[in-house]
């Protein structure tokens, strides 16, 4: 009988959306956005910076694939504090 090998590949996954999103583009659809676009471009590049890659996106969501947890957690901090406002 011949052994199968089952590689294996451990992942996270980064999941982020805007907060509200529905209610901001009912107060104001070109503020929304215009501010998205801008917000989208911070997070695709700090994703890369962390070694992470985007794998889906879907209006205000965004679903990123990292090789390492410490580097999600780390990504996922670094959005939070360049997006405070």
């Amino acid at each position: 009988m011949t052994e199968s090998h089952q590689q294996r590949r451990l992942t996270t996954i980064l999941a982020a959306d805007v907060f509200g999103y529905s209610r901001l583009m009912a107060e104001n659809e070109e503020y929304t956005l215009r501010t998205l676009k801008a917000y989208r471009g911070i997070i695709d590049r700090l994703i890369s910076r962390h070694e992470g890659r985007i794998f889906n996106t879907a209006g205000d969501s965004v679903l990123a694939q990292f090789d390492s947890a410490v580097e999600a957690v780390r990504c996922a901090v670094a959005i939070q504090e360049e997006l405070r406002v």
